[in-house]
């Protein structure tokens, strides 16, 4: 019996083998085939009956795992990533234990620590992580003031109050302009503040860009909640799944 025809980007997620944008990627660089033929990006197929292979292995709804949600606290010096040619350590490592193939949904730089969500549902991944979701991330930030021979300044007066106006108008750095972000000073000394950034967007090394902008080094960065999902206390290194209420409040 024929059943309902799906795009192939999202048999691809279903079956946890990659996010939906990631599985676009592949059918643009040719690695997906449908019944022989190579798939392009709209066409649809029969999860049930029809041949897929995914870079010579053969996808079928069959193969569909149950679905995994899980939170790690991301240390410092790995890669946000599955594997990596260079020999980079990578999250992956972190994760082999949770009893399933789970992909990042979106990335910590590899300076950047804290709260990394993973997950093999590419349903899942494509709300949390989609543009029009506006899913507001939170990172707490230690920044400093770098001078001549590794001298750190002190901050001027009215300089992080400045700082924040900036981020709440949006910057412009060139490649783009970001949009609005709260900015709030939690600590501050003569050569170095702790602050709480909010985002609702996540470019690559979006708030080290915008701190150096300013003239300022991030010393430390951690991601502390995505949306109402906080790390806790979880510690650097480890993971835990997600309650059914986080999945739930993630998703929209």
């Amino acid at each position: 019996m024929k059943t309902k025809e799906i795009r192939i980007q999202k048999i691809i997620a279903d079956c946890g083998l990659a996010s939906r944008r990631k599985a676009e990627q592949m059918i643009i660089e040719k690695k997906v085939k449908i019944n022989g033929r190579i798939a392009v990006l709209g066409d649809k197929a029969d999860p049930y009956n029809d041949k897929i292979f995914v870079s010579g292995k053969r996808v079928t709804a069959n193969a569909k795992p149950s679905a995994v949600y899980i939170m790690l606290n991301k240390p410092r010096g790995y890669i946000t990533t599955m594997s990596d040619e260079k020999g980079r350590r990578c999250v992956a490592e972190l994760v082999k234990d949770a009893g399933a193939r789970v992909f990042p949904v979106g990335r910590l730089d590899k300076d950047s620590e804290g709260l990394l969500l993973l997950t093999n549902d590419g349903e899942f991944a494509n709300a949390v992580s989609h543009p029009g979701h506006q899913q507001y991330k939170v990172y707490r930030v230690t920044v400093r003031k770098p001078g001549k021979g590794g001298q750190l300044l002190p901050f001027e007066r009215g300089e992080l109050e400045n700082m924040a106006e900036a981020f709440a108008t949006g910057m412009d750095l060139g490649e783009y302009k970001t949009q609005p972000a709260e900015l709030r000073v939690i600590t501050r000394e003569e050569t170095r503040a702790v602050l709480e950034v909010l985002l609702r967007e996540g470019k690559n090394r979006q708030i080290r860009n915008m701190c150096e902008s300013l003239g300022l080094e991030v010393a430390r960065l951690k991601r502390t909640a995505v949306g109402t999902v906080k790390l806790g206390m979880l510690k650097s290194g480890k993971w835990r799944r997600l309650t059914p209420e986080e999945v739930h409040k993630l998703e929209g």
